[in-house]
């Protein structure tokens, strides 16, 4: 189960993100540097516990909040150089390297793995505790057997979309909100358009606006991936 160090991070997670997210294609804060708080999010457990999986959303001082999935690890990830957010320095456990989640496999392996129920979301703050308040759907093939390993892309409508292998089932997308907007009430999981046409599930998460009051929406849809035409 997680395990969370409370000790010192240097630079901090948010301090990373603050050079980070200007560079990213579905920031909307123009030529400025963030002024970013965390507000909400939750962690998944790496089955070999190697990796520290975070799904962390941060609003900006415009009010936009943006969904950044992390993996944190010990080493370098060969091959993703380009999906590095930066380095710190963690009072435990030493040198950090952490990425964009939705480069890293683990990370992407045990979002579809929450999505089809096999995995647990945990509190983002506190170990060894399940947070309930994250939801998920899954209405899609039960031999979907899906593979971590896929290419990322930024899409459109401020998305993100790995193409995994779902084996006997086919290519899967996994389509990660990065700017999240709130859902109405009265959808599945509170949040109304949380499954389309093609859509086999979905998780769903909250986090707290600037005012104080609380949003929820969805954070990652599985999709089934287009056939060639």
């Amino acid at each position: 189960m997680s395990l969370i160090h409370h000790t010192t991070l240097t630079p901090t997670k948010l301090e990373l993100l603050a050079e980070w997210l200007p560079r990213q294609p579905w920031y909307a804060g123009a030529e400025r540097r963030p002024e970013l708080v965390k507000a909400g999010g939750f962690r998944l457990d790496d089955p070999l516990g190697e990796v520290g999986v975070e799904f962390m959303v941060v609003t900006d001082q415009d009010g936009a909040a943006y969904h950044v999935p992390m993996g944190y690890r010990g080493a370098p990830l060969t091959g993703a150089e380009d999906a590095l957010i930066g380095t710190t320095e963690h009072g435990v456990l030493g040198r950090r390297w952490v990425y964009d989640g939705t480069h890293d496999p683990v990370v992407v392996a045990q979002l579809a793995a929450l999505i089809r129920g096999e995995a647990e979301a945990q509190a983002q703050s506190v170990s060894d505790t399940p947070d309930p308040t994250v939801t998920r759907h899954y209405a899609g093939p039960a031999d979907a057997a899906v593979s971590g390993a896929g290419s990322a892309a930024d899409g459109p409508d401020a998305t993100t979309d790995v193409t995994l292998d779902g084996g006997p089932a086919g290519r899967l997308v996994l389509r990660v909100t990065r700017a999240l907007r709130p859902g109405a009430t009265g959808g599945a999981d509170g949040v109304d358009g949380a499954d389309g046409a093609d859509a086999l599930g979905h998780v769903a998460a909250r986090w707290q606006r600037p005012d104080g009051t609380e949003a929820r929406a969805v954070f990652a849809t599985l999709v089934g991936a287009p056939t060639a035409g």
